[in-house]
C-alpha cells in the first residue's frame, strides 16, 4: 500500500476519532440549557465532559496538523477557500473553552448566564458547520486549474451542505443525550433518555436522507455497507434508548457516527478535493501529498505516539467513569457579605 493512501486512512481515522468524541462534547453543550434547570443540574451537565473535553479537541489540532504535513496542497486548499467558515469554527471553540474555565470564576447568576450562552453556542456553531465543511468536500467545490478555490461564500451553503450540517447537529445532541444518560442519574439522567428519543428521530431523517443523497451522487458499492451500517446505528441507539440500556444506546450513536464518516472518505477516496470547473483542478492523494521521504518519517512517529494517546486517553475515561448527579456538587461558598451577617 502506498503511503499517500496509508496517510489518507490515518487522516480519516483522526476526523473519525475528533468527532466521536468531540461529538458528544457538542451534544452536551447544546444540551445545556435544556436539561440543566438550576445551577446545580448545569454544573452536573458540564462536570460530566470537564475531565475530557479539551483532550478530545486534541483530536481536531492533530488531524489538522496531520493535513498540513501529509497533504499540504490540500490544506492550503481548504482552509483558504473555507477560511471564514473555519475561523467562525476556531473562535466557537476558543470561546467554548473560556467558558468552561470562567463559568466558575464568580458567585453570580448574571455571569454564569453569559458563559452558558456560550457554550451553547459554542457547540452548536461547529456542530453545524463541520458537517457543511465536509459535505462540500465530498460533492467538490469550484477549483482552478492550479487548485485555488474559485468561488464564493454563498457556494458553500448549498441545500446538500446545509442538509450535512442539520446532520451533525442533530446527530451530535443525540450523541451528547445519549452520553448524558449514561453518565447521570437522577432527573438529569431521564431528561437525557427522553432529549435521545425525540433527537434520534430527527437524526435518522436528517442523517438517512444526507447518506442516501452522498450515496447516490458520490458513493461506491462498498459505501452502502458503511451507509447501511450507519443506519442501523442510529436504529439500534433508539431502541436501547428507549429500554434504558445507554451503554448500548451510546455504542449505537458511536457506531454511527464512525460509520458515516467512513461512508464521507470513502466515497471521496482517492480524490481529497474534487474540482466541480475543472478536472485539472482536482486534488488527488498523488498530486496534493508530500514527499515520500517526509510521509515515511511522519509514518514512524504516528506508529510510536498514536498509541501512547490512545492509551492515556482510554486511562482517563475509566478513571472518570462513574456517574454523577446532583448529589455530588458541593455547595458554592457564600460571598462575603453573606458570610459576614
Amino acid at each position: 500500500m502506498e503511503l499517500t493512501t496509508v496517510w489518507f486512512i490515518i487522516i480519516a481515522f483522526l476526523w473519525t476519532s475528533y468527532f466521536f468524541l468531540e461529538g458528544f462534547d457538542f451534544g452536551v453543550g447544546m444540551l445545556l440549557p435544556v436539561l440543566g434547570r438550576s445551577d446545580v443540574e448545569r454544573r452536573v451537565v458540564i462536570n460530566t465532559i470537564g475531565p475530557v473535553w479539551d483532550a478530545n479537541e486534541v483530536w481536531f489540532i492533530v488531524a489538522g496538523a496531520a493535513m498540513f504535513a501529509a497533504f499540504p496542497e490540500w490544506y492550503a486548499t481548504l482552509f483558504s477557500g473555507f477560511y471564514l467558515p473555519l475561523l467562525a469554527i476556531l473562535l466557537a471553540l476558543i470561546i467554548r473553552g473560556v467558558a468552561f474555565e470562567y463559568r466558575g470564576k464568580r458567585d453570580d447568576a448574571r455571569w454564569r448566564s453569559r458563559w452558558d450562552k456560550a457554550i451553547f453556542w459554542g457547540s452548536l456553531v461547529p456542530a453545524f458547520l463541520w458537517g457543511v465543511a465536509f459535505a462540500n468536500i465530498v460533492r467538490g467545490v469550484p477549483l482552478d486549474a492550479d487548485h485555488e478555490y474559485a468561488g464564493t461564500l454563498t457556494d458553500l451553503f448549498t441545500p446538500y451542505a446545509l442538509l450535512g450540517g442539520l446532520t451533525t447537529m442533530v446527530l451530535f445532541v443525540l450523541h451528547g443525550a445519549v452520553f448524558l444518560a449514561l453518565k447521570t442519574s437522577g432527573d438529569i439522567r431521564a431528561r437525557a433518555r427522553f432529549v435521545a428519543s425525540v433527537a434520534a428521530v430527527a437524526a435518522i431523517a436528517a442523517g438517512g436522507s444526507f447518506l442516501l443523497i452522498t450515496q447516490l451522487d458520490h458513493g461506491k458499492p462498498v459505501t452502502w455497507l458503511t451507509a447501511g451500517g450507519a443506519a442501523i446505528g442510529l436504529a439500534v441507539a433508539a431502541v436501547a434508548n428507549r429500554r434504558g440500556r445507554e451503554g448500548w444506546a451510546f455504542i449505537g450513536t458511536g457506531a454511527a457516527i464512525v460509520l458515516a464518516v467512513a461512508t464521507l472518505f470513502t466515497s471521496l477516496f482517492p480524490d481529497v478535493m474534487p474540482s466541480t470547473l475543472d478536472a485539472a483542478g482536482t486534488l488527488t492523494t498523488g498530486n496534493a501529498s508530500s514527499t515520500p521521504y517526509t510521509l515515511t518519517i511522519m509514518t514512524w512517529v504516528a506508529a510510536v505516539f498514536t498509541p501512547i494517546v490512545m492509551i492515556y486517553q482510554g486511562w482517563t475515561y475509566w478513571v472518570f467513569r462513574k456517574r454523577i448527579g446532583t448529589s455530588h456538587i458541593p455547595a458554592r461558598a457564600p460571598r462575603k457579605s453573606e458570610r459576614a451577617r
